[in-house]
């Protein structure tokens, strides 16, 4: 079900009401399972089949580390479950690719991998596959390390294996955060799984997270998904530079929206069934190093990797070229969790050596790190400005690789760049587009100002800001009834 669906609307209303019924108390727990079944699976049944494959491994698995005594079983049962994880990940996701590299290097096609690309290419790639898939994998990971979690509350060793699979299928099915995070931590995740009642919901912060959220994806994201769409192959052919150019920010404004809107509305929809899911943006398009950008965007996922992949290969711990190895490492696995093509990868790769570059030149601070107290207030924003259009500059030319997956049609957009400099300006495309951008661009400007150079502001902690964001509030909701575009899915519903 899409978040801005009718159905999901009676879906989440429905769900709410029972949930919350006194003598449903003691089985909110399965009405939220059966109820992301029901979600995850409406418009495809098959799809909860590998869900409940999913909740079968790795509770068994799970239960196993739990319960064994040495360290050495631990391990083993939290190889055999990540090993799973990633074999289901990697026939559905990334067996085409695969099947197509052996094949090209080896030169063994015959029949049979003849008939294996067909079945891998006609097979659809499950939706949410890879978030339930890295949320089991760190639950496995973090138990093996015995994680405090196994301590919290009433959750311990003794815990029954009924009791184990229920917390776990909550965990992964979660529909609030099911299709695409935020990518929650099970430490964080199983303490809070107990009685909730109405009276405990918080809901200002409810009704904020949604207003926001569905503003975002509703009249940011669905309306500039009509005029990003002329920065497609071909069109953007057609298109003189600078018109491409304010497309490109327009799209890295889209991605932002409709994830961060997706991020909000998953984690309003958490709260008012009395769970809280990690912040996962945080105004991304302030940053001043890529380091920094890499803090505020997707923070969940980001931390997934910095924690599960990027530590584990020794981080920063073994020297420069180490760190510089690791980093372009991970950025691409991460890339090539996106997608199993090689515009992907080469985001991940772009990414992953711009960072090792940031941290050689040593410009890898974050905003509030970057202040020389030698410098007046204007020259000091000027170098931020700066810095600041650089980071932006590379993140934008990055997401070209998203939204043309054809990496040789986004190779072409940037040849494209360079012959049609003396092309008019299409004022009927940049004029909208520029519009539905706006909003973001002054958010971004309004916290980046007090965030870096007002938030010691005596007069300004004096002000109180409720009654402003209600008044914000109150226009945002009247915008999305009013000036809503066109409903269309999630752009990370295809990771």
């Amino acid at each position: 079900m899409l978040f801005t669906s009718p159905e999901f609307a009676i879906f989440f209303l429905v769900t709410f009401i029972i949930y919350y019924l006194p003598f449903f108390q003691k089985q909110q727990p399965i009405i939220i399972i059966a109820g992301s079944f029901i979600f995850y699976g409406w418009n495809s049944s098959w799809l909860m089949g590998l869900l409940a494959l999913s909740i079968s491994l790795n509770t068994i698995t799970s239960f196993k580390i739990l319960h064994s005594l040495r360290k050495r079983q631990k391990h083993l049962w939290m190889t055999l479950g990540i090993v799973g994880n990633l074999l289901i990940l990697g026939f559905f996701k990334y067996g085409i690719l695969i099947t197509n590299f052996i094949t090209t290097t080896f030169h063994t096609s015959n029949v049979l991998t003849d008939s294996a690309i067909t079945l891998l290419s006609d097979l659809p790639v499950p939706i949410g596959l890879s978030f339930y898939t890295f949320l089991s994998i760190g639950l496995l990971a973090d138990l093996a390390r015995e994680q405090s979690f196994v301590l919290r509350g009433s959750y311990s060793k003794k815990i029954s294996f009924r009791h184990h699979l229920l917390s776990t299928s909550l965990f992964i099915t979660f529909f609030p955060s099911l299709i695409s995070g935020p990518i929650s931590r099970a430490s964080d995740f199983y303490s809070q799984v107990q009685p909730k009642f109405l009276k405990d919901i918080p809901w200002y912060d409810v009704l904020r997270s949604l207003i926001i959220g569905y503003y975002l994806k509703m009249v940011i994201a669905d309306n500039l998904k009509d005029y990003t769409y002329w920065i497609s192959f071909p069109y953007y052919q057609s298109l003189g530079t600078m018109t491409n150019i304010v497309l490109l920010v327009g799209y890295s404004i889209q991605i932002f929206a409709d994830f961060a809107g997706y991020s909000l509305i998953a984690i309003g929809l958490a709260a008012a069934l009395g769970y809280q899911l990690p912040q996962n943006f945080n105004f991304p398009y302030v940053s001043l190093s890529l380091s920094e950008f890499w803090r505020r965007w997707h923070i969940s996922l980001s931390t997934w990797l910095r924690d599960y992949l990027y530590f584990p290969l020794g981080g920063n711990r073994k020297g420069k070229i180490r760190t510089y190895i690791n980093l372009i490492v991970v950025m691409t696995l991460g890339g090539l969790w996106h997608g199993a093509t090689w515009n992907y990868a080469v985001w991940g790769i772009f990414h992953g050596c711009g960072l090792a570059v940031e941290r050689l030149l040593g410009v890898n601070q974050t905003s509030k790190e970057i202040q020389d107290r030698s410098k007046s207030f204007w020259q000091q924003f000027l170098l931020d400005l700066i810095r600041w259009f650089f980071v932006f500059s590379f993140v934008s030319i990055g997401w070209i690789f998203f939204k043309l997956v054809n990496f040789d049609a986004a190779i072409d957009f940037f040849i494209t760049l360079t012959r049609n400099l003396h092309q008019r300006l299409s004022l009927d495309i940049i004029a909208p587009t520029t519009l539905f951008a706006l909003p973001i661009i002054i958010s971004h400007s309004f916290y980046f100002l007090i965030y870096k150079y007002l938030s010691n502001n005596k007069l300004l902690k004096n002000i109180s800001l409720k009654s402003s964001m209600d008044l914000v509030l109150g226009v945002l909701l009247a915008l999305t009834l009013l000036d809503a575009g066109s409903t269309d899915t999630f752009i990370y519903f295809q990771f």
